[in-house]
């Protein structure tokens, strides 16, 4: 932050502020818009793309800036050019527009999300996303696309799997062994749904199916996915192990995320790949942590010192994750520094199966992150491969085929897909340059 904070006041002194567009307008897109505009000198929010127009509008309208609507990519780039602030129903013309360094994605989508990020690295921007769903489904051959581009594609600081990154990297940097990323948690249900949720989600601004997807358990397996990802982790057992320090009640006292530690430690080999994992009930929590072993006992001594216990395992952790008020910082190391937050070091080695919520019948359709249907699983790509699991993240839009029992994994041959979708296209060019 310290090395950004001045890149950005050069890029500011200089009258040449990184120029941004944004493909999404919704709950975490409104708050990194007004991050962007009062918080981050030497940034520019030059242009937003969403479905609903209004919305777009809104964001600026936080600010008291009256944009123009831009319904071309010539529109667009003529808007960008005068320094106008621009909304268009248009994401891949936003992504295709000259004049951006980058574009910032924030939809929760995958389909839609698709088509913008790959015409956002086809027309030679970087791309900063707050898609865990997308990178946790297509995510290596993203970065594939983008390397081949010559631009960075990368998930953003702010929200866990990006802290978990940040925390990796500065426990590695000591010398310390990761061995474990966490991600803490206050509820863990998978039967949560729309329903359920939904007076949660009203007093919060949020939609009910995205709020089901944090408690049902498919958001947290996406972002240990993508972190597994970025660090060639794995997950101990399909689903993660998951300890819950809470019995079930989120209201119970947290437990220090200290004495968690025996819990994963059965199952941590310093010389293997490593695991991503999660805990219920610990504090600090919102907040992440990396459990790293050292071997050289001087070191060892000095650890001991300053207080982090005796090992072999010593436990690090960020209390927080600040979602949108961290976007920028991504921002900024992609068009700085050439600097990924985290990405995928190459094919997926975590992926995040659809599992039934209910018992499935045969002709119902499954409609959403979170929704009725089913819910997200994280499992180890040979397990995926070897059984033909569905990814959650092609499953949206699916017909069932066939019934299918509560909590049993969905097959691609227990599902009819739509026809067309750019997402499956992506996924088995993914498999066949990975697999």
């Amino acid at each position: 932050m310290i090395i950004i904070d001045t890149g950005l006041a050069k890029r500011q002194a200089e009258g040449n502020p990184i120029r941004v567009g944004m493909v999404g307008a919704g709950f975490q897109a409104s708050g990194i818009g007004l991050q962007i505009i009062t918080a981050t000198p030497g940034m520019q929010l030059c242009a937003i793309a969403n479905r609903n127009l209004p919305a777009a509008i809104n964001v600026f309208g936080q600010v008291d800036i009256q944009p123009v609507h831009c319904d071309t990519q010539d529109e667009l780039e003529a808007a960008i050019a005068a320094g106008r602030p621009a909304v268009t129903e248009d994401a891949v013309a936003l992504a295709r527009a000259g004049g951006l360094d980058a574009i910032i994605e924030v939809t929760g989508s995958v389909e839609f999300a698709a088509h913008a990020v790959l015409a956002a690295l086809e027309s030679g921007k970087h791309v900063i996303q707050m898609n865990a769903e997308l990178d946790g489904t297509i995510g290596p051959i993203l970065k594939a696309k983008a390397d081949a581009a010559g631009v960075i594609y990368t998930f953003s600081d702010g929200d866990q799997p990006g802290v978990q990154m940040n925390l990796y990297r500065f426990v590695a940097g000591l010398g310390v062994t990761p061995v474990l990323c966490g991600n803490i948690k206050g509820l863990h249900d998978p039967y949560r749904n729309p329903a359920t949720q939904e007076s949660f989600a009203k007093r919060w601004g949020q939609k009910p199916a995205m709020v089901a997807s944090f408690a049902d358990g498919t958001k947290i397996s996406f972002e240990q996915a993508i972190v597994a990802n970025g660090t060639d982790m794995q997950v101990a057992r399909r689903g993660m192990l998951g300890p819950d320090f809470s019995n079930g009640n989120p209201g119970s006292p947290l437990v220090p995320i200290e004495e968690t530690v025996s819990a994963f430690e059965p199952h941590l080999n310093p010389d293997g790949p490593g695991l991503v994992d999660y805990v219920v009930g610990a504090r600090p929590g919102p907040g992440v942590f990396v459990l790293g072993t050292l071997e050289n006992p001087r070191q060892r001594h000095y650890l001991e010192l300053y207080k982090l216990g005796k090992g072999p395992y010593y436990c690090f952790y960020t209390p927080y994750h600040l979602c949108h008020f961290e976007v920028p910082t991504s921002v900024a190391r992609a068009v700085l520094f050439n600097d990924a937050v985290l990405a995928p070091k190459a094919g997926p080695k975590v992926g995040v199966i659809a599992v039934a919520k209910k018992d499935l019948a045969e002709g119902e359709t499954i409609e959403e992150f979170g929704g009725f249907e089913v819910y997200g699983v994280a499992e180890n790509m040979a397990a995926i491969r070897q059984e033909q699991l569905l990814p959650v993240g092609l499953a949206l839009g699916c017909r069932l085929a066939r019934p299918v029992a509560k909590d049993t994994p969905l097959t691609f041959d227990d599902v009819v897909m739509p026809a067309g979708r750019l997402i499956d296209r992506l996924y088995a060019e993914q498999e066949h340059l990975f697999a």
